[in-house]
């Protein structure tokens, strides 16, 4: 991405201060290891070839809260959701999936299993010839991995006003009120924004109440955060401090009543250039095993879209399997105005 804005004659400080604001979030990943196919892709998304393609969502209760009304779902239809019940080993009989033994050493069978974990733990999970020489998954270890960290800061007083805000020149990429953000009568949709790796979406959630919290509580989300890897939780939390008394001056004299930091090392796959060619479909050879997840292939990168995308697909798999076909997959924003006629060009020299 980074070589295809300079081919277009991008200057440093548009770089730096436009493309990279918007793409290192919505990617997770730096520039100059980002395929520029996804890089463009974000930008036709979200800001060209649909004049809605830009609003998005930003949760006002923890994600806890948004599974709990899934669960409830899928219970209501006679269903079982079993929580802190890891997966030890996926078994296999030939060519179809014959059950899975969980950490506490039980076995549980199905007619079809969907996997939606991530893609390096579905390798432990498989027999090894799944992903050695020749198998069918052999190119996911060739997938890396980008990190997200995000910091959280309880104060003992409001030090924001704002919902959000976007930081340029600083680690810190953004700020999220979450103290406001929890009450939607406060917030509309005018003032969503793209957000965390996802590039439509919060990433780092730590599971905490920003309705019971005293004072103000502000998230910050910083993508790609290779540099803050290594350091310690005191360092980065120092870091974020400094940071926020430049760019919000009642941070300066209020009291940090806490703070966490929360690493995912490993959050999403790195759209690197190439990166489709390692990407598998839904099905497999095995014909009642299918996948689901941001890293398989759905023509989107490592986005909450890619992932619910692969979804709907894995889920029109299994009824297919079980000869009920059905079309579940949603389809995008239609092309508006001069970028429908662009996106017909586009279709007809394909």
């Amino acid at each position: 991405m980074l070589d295809w804005l300079r081919a277009m004659r991008q200057t440093p400080g548009a770089i730096e201060r436009f493309w990279r604001v918007v793409l290192v979030s919505a990617l997770d990943e730096e520039l100059a290891r980002t395929d520029a196919k996804y890089g463009i892709e974000v930008f036709w998304k979200g800001f060209l070839n649909n004049a809605r393609g830009y609003r998005v969502g930003i949760p006002s209760v923890p994600l806890a809260d948004l599974y709990e009304g899934c669960k409830a779902g899928v219970e209501a239809r006679g269903g079982d959701v079993r929580m802190r019940c890891g997966v030890r080993q996926i078994c296999l009989d030939g060519d179809r999936f014959a059950g899975m033994t969980l950490e506490d050493g039980s076995e549980m069978t199905a007619d079809a299993c969907i996997s939606a974990v991530p893609h390096d733990a579905l390798l432990n999970m498989l027999p090894r010839e799944m992903s050695g020489p020749g198998g069918p998954l052999e190119g996911l270890r060739l997938i890396e991995t980008s990190p997200i960290t995000s910091v959280h800061f309880w104060f003992d007083r409001t030090v924001m006003t704002e919902p959000f805000l976007t930081l340029l020149d600083h680690t810190t990429q953004w700020v999220f009120n979450r103290t406001r953000l929890a009450n939607p009568a406060e917030t509309d949709d005018s003032e969503a924004c793209p957000t965390g790796h996802t590039g439509l979406s919060v990433g780092g959630d730590v599971r905490l109440d920003p309705r019971n919290s005293a004072g103000q509580y502000l998230q910050l989300v910083i993508s790609a955060s290779y540099d803050l890897v290594p350091r310690s939780r005191a360092e980065i939390i120092e870091l974020c401090r400094r940071e926020l008394a430049e760019v919000l001056p009642a941070t300066r004299d209020a009291r940090v009543l806490k703070a966490t930091v929360i690493k995912e090392v490993n959050a999403t796959f790195s759209p690197a250039p190439g990166i489709d060619r390692w990407r598998v479909p839904q099905t497999m050879r095995m014909s009642n095993f299918f996948l689901a997840g941001d890293w398989t292939r759905t023509g989107w990168p490592s986005t909450m879209e890619g992932a619910v995308r692969s979804g709907y697909l894995a889920a029109e798999a299994v009824l297919a399997h079980f000869g009920s076909p059905a079309s579940l997959l949603q389809p995008d924003l239609a092309a508006e105005g001069l970028c429908k006629f662009w996106a017909q060009r586009s279709a007809s020299r394909i």
